[in-house]
């Protein structure tokens, strides 16, 4: 998918962002971009970006520097002046995506008083807004398809088969909740205690069944873990996506390896135990230039892939106090998702 078929997701964020095409000109502002702004999509449509107030020519400097070097670049609290006597602070952040076209996304803060922490989580949490524009589109097919597994419910009486549709039938129901919960998000679900390896035995019976007989899932788990505090069906999300994107590298092995960690940093906290979940698989690994921007939104390695999976898990993995971080190289990669057992609040829900 390019970047202008892409408009009217983009359009779904609250954050503010520019295309641009490889002559530095902008594509398209999302509709975001024309509200901050206070001007429509004309009056940015074939700018070149160093035309932009204040902070165009520091721009158009640091997009080149980010197609010569096909690394992300930022600029922190950049002046942006619109028209003349409109002053905007922003922190801009540039970065290459599919199609050679160029996306530097406008990030809108209070001011120099905004937490570090919370401005490097502006990209991956503005992607619950594209997925709540998506949410309307997916909805009907959702119901349609649960409809259908209950039918061959029904009808088929083998065995092995009538746990594959129950499997369909619960997967698209919560399917379903996911995207009731992207129209309302709030509130969030309260977490409740589970067992990460029942979260783990789900997502392995789901990438089975994608992956066929193409690639192996194994597991190597602790039995001695602990319950933890979380959301059952955003963390089943979040490693099946790490999966699939495994499994897309061309791996024919992935194993989920489980384990206990003791005085363990995230971000700025250091909590007393976590547990710690690895996806690890001998696919392509990602390419040394992508990975500065691997978990940002609509970053993909692949011409068909969306760029939002590995952004989702990394959304729904601080959702739960936690973070994700990877190691790769061409056949060894490993995801790991680290989750606080207790958070610093005391509290169980997000």
């Amino acid at each position: 998918m390019s970047l202008t078929e892409s408009l009217p997701l983009l359009d779904a964020l609250s954050l503010p962002l520019l295309l641009l095409d490889r002559e530095r000109r902008v594509l398209a502002p999302n509709a975001a971009f024309c509200a901050w702004t206070g001007a429509g999509a004309r009056r940015w449509s074939g700018i070149a970006v160093r035309e932009l107030g204040g902070v165009g020519p520091l721009l158009d400097e640091a997009v080149q520097r980010c197609v010569e070097e096909r690394q992300t670049q930022r600029l922190v609290h950049a002046l942006f002046q619109p028209r003349p006597g409109i002053d905007l602070r922003a922190d801009v952040i540039c970065t290459t995506v599919a199609n050679d076209e160029v996306a530097f996304a406008i990030e809108w803060h209070r001011g120099n008083d905004l937490p570090e922490a919370e401005r490097a989580a502006a990209l991956p949490n503005a992607l619950a807004a594209t997925l709540k524009g998506l949410a309307h589109e997916v909805r009907n097919p959702l119901a349609g398809l649960r409809g259908a597994a209950q039918l061959l419910a029904r009808r088929i009486h083998d065995a092995d088969a009538r746990r594959y549709i129950d499997v369909i039938d619960a997967e698209t129901q919560r399917l379903v909740e996911l995207v009731e919960r992207l129209l309302d998000p709030h509130p969030q679900r309260p977490f409740a205690a589970l067992n990460i390896h029942d979260v783990l035995e789900r997502v392995r019976a789901l990438a089975e069944a994608d992956a066929g007989w193409s690639a192996r899932i194994t597991r190597d788990y602790d039995p001695s873990l602990p319950e933890l505090q979380g959301d059952r069906d955003r963390l089943i999300q979040a490693m099946l996506n790490l999966v699939r994107n495994a499994l897309e590298a061309g791996a024919n092995e992935v194993r989920l390896r489980s384990r206990a960690e003791h005085g363990v940093v995230i971000g700025e906290t250091t909590h007393k135990l976590a547990l710690r979940v690895d996806v690890i698989d001998d696919g392509r690994g990602i390419p040394e230039a992508l990975a500065p921007r691997v978990l940002l939104p609509l970053v993909s390695g692949r011409a068909e892939g969306s760029g939002l999976g590995l952004a989702l898990a990394q959304e729904i993995a601080r959702e739960h106090g936690g973070g994700l971080s990877f190691t790769s190289r061409p056949g060894h990669t490993v995801f790991t998702l680290l989750l606080p057992y207790e958070r610093d609040s005391g509290e169980n829900a997000p």
